[in-house]
């Protein structure tokens, strides 16, 4: 059942369970309420975080920054295999803990965690863009774009109310995909383009349509803080490829 209106039989079908152990559809309506509450500010926290990482190394610590990209690349083009070998092996690991049943203290350790590893591998485009190229105008623009369209997203799953699980086979093999076409353009060294940036872009809308739609059905009510890293993920990185594309249109 994956209607809001099954909500309404909680006290019939689910009396007696604990009401933090239900998939938020199943939930009572103050309890799913305050679920999605908590789901939304976290992913706001998380992305506040990772705005004050940002700025903090791009503007007065720029020259950490300096020293940062040059431990990222010092392995010469198999530097950024590493940096993403080392980020999937964090964001494996902040997942498990976010998503375990373990001390809410670790699944903020989680999150704080995925947090900063975005933020590092998030730092050689923005260096670029701003102390390179000299376009800084492009991260507001990009930031905007970014935020319309996760609230666009978003608006259209709570307002049709339909589930998208079964998205999730279809985005797997397309992730998987676009991760073996970054690999081998990291290997080769040929530049996958603008239409590459805009591809991942509809790939990324579709992650989020189908992760919104979990929060709303699939996540128990106490997993807030994995639904809330799943969500910031994908915003960070559809904020990732719209600067990307909107830096190789310019160009």
């Amino acid at each position: 059942m994956s209607d809001y209106r099954a909500a309404d039989y909680h006290d019939e079908i689910y009396e007696g369970v604990d009401a933090r152990s239900l998939p938020a559809a199943f939930a009572i309506p103050a309890e799913r309420a305050a679920f999605i509450r908590r789901v939304y500010a976290h992913v706001a926290g998380a992305l506040l975080a990772f705005v004050a990482i940002e700025f903090l190394l791009l503007v007065p610590l720029w020259p950490v920054s300096v020293q940062i990209l040059m431990t990222m690349f010092a392995a010469g083009k198999y530097s950024w295999l590493i940096v993403l070998g080392l980020f999937i092996l964090v964001a494996w690991l902040a997942e498990k803990w976010a998503m375990s049943d373990a001390s809410p203290a670790l699944q903020y350790v989680g999150l704080a965690v995925y947090t900063v590893a975005e933020a590092i591998i998030c730092l050689p485009l923005l260096f670029l863009v701003t102390h390179i190229v000299g376009e800084p105008k492009l991260i507001g623009q990009a930031g905007i774009l970014t935020l319309a369209v996760f609230g666009g997203l978003t608006a259209c799953v709570f307002t049709t109310r339909k589930d998208f699980s079964y998205l999730g086979p279809i985005l797997w093999v397309l992730s998987w995909l676009a991760l073996g076409l970054i690999v081998a353009a990291i290997l080769f060294g040929f530049n996958l383009g603008l239409w590459f940036s805009l591809a991942m872009v509809g790939l990324v809308s579709g992650v989020i349509i189908y992760q919104t739609s979990n929060v709303l059905y699939h996540y128990r009510t106490d997993q807030h803080v994995a639904a809330a890293l799943g969500l910031f993920a994908s915003v960070v990185t559809l904020f990732y490829y719209i600067l990307m594309a909107l830096l190789k249109s310019r160009n």
